[in-house]
C-alpha cells in the first residue's frame, strides 16, 4: 500500500496503429486491451528509454501532462496493438501504468508513482521503468 504522488498523467494521443481491429470492444469503442507490467530492466541491449528492436515509435504523443524532464518514450509491438511506454521512478517510489481510454485512433495511459506509507532510507537513484 502506499500513497500517489507526482500523479503525471501521460494522455498519449496515438494514431490508430494499422490493421483491422477485434468484435470485442472495450468502453471506449476500442478493442479491450489487457494491462501488463514489466521490471524495470531494459530487454539486453536496449538502452534505458529506446525502443525495443522488434518495436514502432509513436510519432503522434500528447504528453502535456508530462514534466518537461520526463521521459516521453512510446512505442508499440507486434500487430501494434501492444502499447510500451517508460516511466520514471525514484528511491523507495514505483512507477506504474494503466490505461485509462482506449478506442480506435486513441489510447490514454496514466503514469503514477506510489511512495510507501512509512518513511524509510532510500536511494535517491532515478529509474526507468518499462
Amino acid at each position: 500500500m502506499g500513497t500517489v504522488v507526482g500523479t503525471g498523467a501521460l494522455l498519449l494521443v496515438l494514431s490508430a496503429c494499422g490493421g483491422a481491429q477485434n468484435a470485442d470492444t472495450g468502453a471506449g469503442g476500442g478493442p479491450t486491451l489487457p494491462t501488463a507490467t514489466s521490471s524495470s530492466e531494459a530487454p539486453p541491449g536496449v538502452a534505458p528509454g529506446e525502443v525495443p528492436p522488434d518495436g514502432k515509435p509513436v510519432t503522434k504523443l500528447d504528453a502535456n501532462g508530462l514534466a518537461s524532464d520526463y521521459p516521453r518514450t512510446v512505442w508499440t509491438q507486434g500487430d501494434g496493438k501492444t502499447v510500451g511506454v517508460v516511466a520514471q521512478e525514484a528511491g523507495c517510489g514505483k512507477a506504474s501504468a494503466s490505461v485509462l481510454e482506449q478506442n480506435t485512433s486513441t489510447v490514454k495511459i496514466e503514469l503514477l508513482e506510489t511512495l510507501p506509507l512509512t518513511k524509510e532510507m532510500c536511494t535517491m537513484d532515478i529509474r526507468f521503468p518499462r
